[in-house]
């Protein structure tokens, strides 16, 4: 189903979009070397109740996971990129970690990603996997706005992550958005201008580039959910926002309000 947002029904996103912006920075700014994984589960399930909101993970169990998730946070660290299980980890200095959220609130739901490396290593392998993310998020948003096509929002993805040299997997990808955490359209990581559905004014979208430095073979782990490299000793990125098709183009929602 793709769902188009009243300006009440948007205006309510845009609520939760700062919400998860907000959580997100509160807990990126709270980790440091030593921190537990399950530690920032439990930030962020205080985080959601504080605010009224719900999450959108705990009780998930799609056809692809070993439901129900269980847990408020997706928590994936180095080799690993997508799903990731929060678990009894403490983060060491040069950690790629990767936190993903989708909270609901006011029966709107809103999802974004962030990567970035725990401590005061900065790999240069790990730095060139987020900015390219980063790089394909901010094109694929420029993209993005009315009658612009699925496909142009696509392929403005895949340029940037195909011209910095990572292989893209099209299996998961970004996705339609709004009373439901997934809906229709997905959104691939690369494809063709030009094709697909027309984007029009109250659509949200959640446009999540990701990449494996090597591959773009996936694993899982034995836990049900965690997705790896499938070459496993290599860093992955991924980042997302959560964006509202207006008249005047592609909004942002997923940032905290300053």
């Amino acid at each position: 189903m793709i769902e188009i947002l009243n300006l009440t029904e948007l205006a309510r996103a845009r609520d939760t979009g700062a919400l998860v912006g907000h959580i997100l920075q509160t807990l990126r700014d709270r980790t440091t070397v030593g921190t537990n994984l399950l530690d920032i589960d439990r930030w962020t399930q205080a985080l959601i109740v504080e605010a009224g909101a719900q999450s959108c993970y705990v009780d998930y169990a799609p056809s692809f996971g070993r439901g129900p998730f269980g847990h408020y946070i997706c928590t994936s660290v180095n080799d690993a990129v997508l799903h990731g299980l929060p678990r009894d980890y403490l983060l060491a200095d040069g950690d790629l970690l990767t936190l993903d959220l989708a909270v609901s609130l006011a029966g709107i739901a809103a999802d974004s990603a962030v990567s970035f490396v725990v401590g005061r290593s900065r790999p240069r392998e790990s730095v060139a996997l987020i900015s390219a993310t980063e790089r394909a998020l901010s094109a694929g948003i420029a993209a993005a706005g009315p009658g612009a096509r699925l496909g142009d929002v696509s392929h403005a993805i895949g340029s940037v992550l195909g011209a910095a040299g990572y292989p893209i997997n099209t299996e998961f990808g970004g996705h339609g958005i709004g009373s439901t955490m997934h809906q229709d359209p997905h959104v691939l990581n690369t494809g063709r201008p030009g094709r697909g559905y027309t984007l029009r004014p109250g659509l949200l979208l959640a446009l999540e580039p990701w990449v494996m430095a090597d591959t773009d073979r996936l694993v899982t782990d034995a836990d049900g959910w965690t997705l790896r490299s499938a070459t496993g000793c290599r860093r992955t990125a991924h980042s997302e926002h959560t964006i509202a098709i207006t008249d005047d183009g592609a909004e942002i929602l997923t940032l905290p309000r300053a």
